[in-house]
């Protein structure tokens, strides 16, 4: 007011309108910066999606091309034939099998790891993500050693007399190389979730005559559910759709939804069903992660 306005202009100042146009002004500005984002996604996911979902009604002819003209649900009524069947039902094994074990491995660690003081705390943590400084194929590769013929493995096992025990082109070999690659994805959001617990919770629990199984089950179990609920998805949609992993440690003898996606593109040259494939799998993404915000995201 000492610097010359006057009380009609700060009361114009403060209208309703003004403060509709000031919103609008930065919404306007936070679409011009979000914009080379919008741009992006739109280039390379919206677009390549809808590529994806046009094809899988395409019409594969008999030289192995892709007829866009005469569109149908053929691709997508073949994935009831036995054989693909069977795989999707290997693949959903599997991926379930991968996210129980991680979690049943990861829950203690990061229960074990939020306790701990600072300073030890960050050391595990850096252990925890030190396979991410590894690439992914490397790594998978060294477990195609280690379970080979003359691998550790054996060499253990044929030192304590036990014979040859080769777990390479399996799928025990493929689901700990999955355990492997994707067990830090359980324990950070899990740790994260433990982490912001209130110990004095489980304290008052015990004072009320509660034994540690009741403990876990009625206090800490529920409050760390939003962790559980995100790292069984982020464990389990990558293990869904894994290309590298069985393809390296499970061969011909395990193919999994990913491998066999890939050899109707490359192998038999049928566009259309592999993109019937591809875009199933993504919906099946899609409703995991809409899960994932409706009954995990919005507390985590």
């Amino acid at each position: 007011m000492g610097t010359g306005e006057s009380a009609e202009d700060v009361v114009e100042v403060a209208t309703p309108e003004f403060e509709k146009m000031a919103q609008k002004k930065e919404s306007r500005r936070g679409l011009l910066m979000a914009l080379p984002s919008y741009l992006y996604l739109i280039l390379f996911f919206v677009i390549p999606l809808g590529i994806v979902l046009v094809y899988s009604f395409a019409t594969r002819n008999r030289f192995g091309g892709t007829d866009l003209s005469g569109w149908n649900l053929d691709s997508y009524e073949r994935i009831a034939e036995p054989i693909v069947r069977t795989i999707l039902f290997r693949s959903l094994w599997l991926a379930i099998l991968t996210t129980v074990i991680c979690l049943v491995i990861a829950y203690p660690f990061a229960y074990y790891l939020s306790t701990r003081k600072p300073t030890i705390r960050n050391v595990m943590l850096v252990f925890v993500m030190i396979p991410f400084w590894t690439n992914f194929l490397v790594r998978n590769y060294a477990w195609r050693v280690i379970l080979g013929n003359d691998g550790p493995f054996t060499k253990v096992t044929e030192f304590f007399g036990l014979g040859t025990h080769e777990l390479l082109f399996s799928q025990k070999a493929v689901v700990l190389g999955l355990v492997y690659g994707y067990l830090p994805f359980m324990i950070l959001p899990l740790y994260a979730a433990i982490e912001r617990i209130d110990g004095q919770l489980l304290e008052a629990s015990r004072d009320l005559y509660g034994n540690g199984w009741q403990s876990f089950k009625n206090v800490l179990l529920p409050l760390s559910m939003p962790g559980i609920i995100a790292g069984s998805i982020l464990v389990f949609v990558p293990s869904l759709g894994a290309y590298v992993t069985p393809e390296i440690l499970g061969g011909a003898k395990t193919t999994l939804l990913g491998s066999y996606i890939v050899t109707q593109f490359l192998t038999a040259r049928n566009w259309p069903f592999g993109a019937a494939l591809s875009f199933v799998l993504m919906a099946v993404m899609l409703l995991m992660t809409i899960i994932y915000f409706r009954k995990g995201g919005r507390t985590l």
